[in-house]
């Protein structure tokens, strides 16, 4: 029995994923590399962790004992899957490092580019 999760790719036939605007991998390129016996290897490119000037902050969070990421995402962002957003605000390639240590401040930001618009008056 063959399963389609598990099931490669037709060879030579590069695929488009369609990722969510929330997803991390949203706007990173599908690429191919053609191996010397002439396998076709679709693939996505290396996502870089942005730089954190790149973040308009929104407020600190102060980490308690106990705390989790996902957490704390759901609290701020209305979806814990969106805790890789706090992540990249933080340069933190370990998502469980901005919480293992209580008493250590975490930025929640906006997403990264997106700036804060100052109400008009």
């Amino acid at each position: 029995m063959s399963s389609p999760v598990v099931s490669p790719l037709p060879q030579g036939v590069p695929t488009s994923p369609s990722f969510p605007p929330s997803s991390r991998y949203y706007a990173i390129e599908v690429t191919t590399l053609v191996t010397k016996d002439g396998r076709t290897i679709t693939y996505l490119k290396r996502r870089f962790l942005p730089q954190p000037e790149n973040f308009q902050v929104l407020q600190e969070y102060i980490v308690r004992d106990g705390d989790r990421l996902d957490n704390i995402t759901a609290q701020f962002l209305n979806d814990p899957e969106q805790f890789w957003r706090i992540c990249d605000a933080n340069n933190a390639m370990e998502p469980e490092e901005l919480t293992d240590n209580p008493g250590d401040t975490i930025l929640i930001a906006l997403p990264e580019g997106v700036p804060v618009i100052a109400p008009q008056s």
